[in-house]
């Protein structure tokens, strides 16, 4: 799925109804250091965010995409001159939450495309965005539109059905 620039967000609607615009929509968001040890705290706040709208049963499948995304920018998508206390954070997460469906997605400022790797049987590196996409029920990324002002970057997401046993 997250592969090319004019259809990688199709899979975010395909095969779902509509969003109802009445429906009710929840949505929170961080931002997180350019640190590894933000990946726990991308946890925790994912543990938080899904326990206030009863969807903590999401948590171990949810936690585990973000974890590889938030991954994925922080060693891919992040510039070493993008640390220090004087920088904005450069990685943003959100959650998204419909009746029927929530996405996850990670803003970065890179403008380069996930490239899924080719993880060798002993490798540790290579599977993230293989696990993302075994775990989510669609996932892809969308460049950040030129009129964005001064963000630029990319957004990966990841969209898990609801309700799920």
């Amino acid at each position: 799925m997250g592969t090319e620039g004019s259809t990688v967000l199709s899979p975010l609607w395909r095969e779902l109804p509509p969003i109802d615009s009445s429906a009710d929509s929840l949505s929170a968001s961080c931002l997180l250091p350019s640190r590894y040890e933000a990946v726990g705290g991308a946890r925790s706040f994912i543990r938080a965010t899904l326990g206030q709208w009863d969807l903590g049963n999401l948590f171990d499948e949810v936690a585990l995409v973000v974890s590889e995304l938030v991954t994925n920018a922080l060693r891919y998508a992040v510039p070493d001159t993008a640390a220090g206390p004087e920088h904005e954070p450069p990685v943003r997460l959100q959650l998204m939450r419909w009746t029927t469906r929530l996405v996850c997605a990670v803003r970065d400022p890179s403008e380069a495309g996930p490239v899924a790797g080719e993880a060798g049987t002993g490798d540790e590196c290579g599977r993230g965005l293989f696990l993302v996409e075994q775990f989510s029920d669609a996932w892809g990324w969308h460049p950040l539109a030129a009129t964005a002002g001064p963000v630029r970057g990319k957004v990966v997401w990841a969209l898990f059905r609801l309700p799920r046993d």
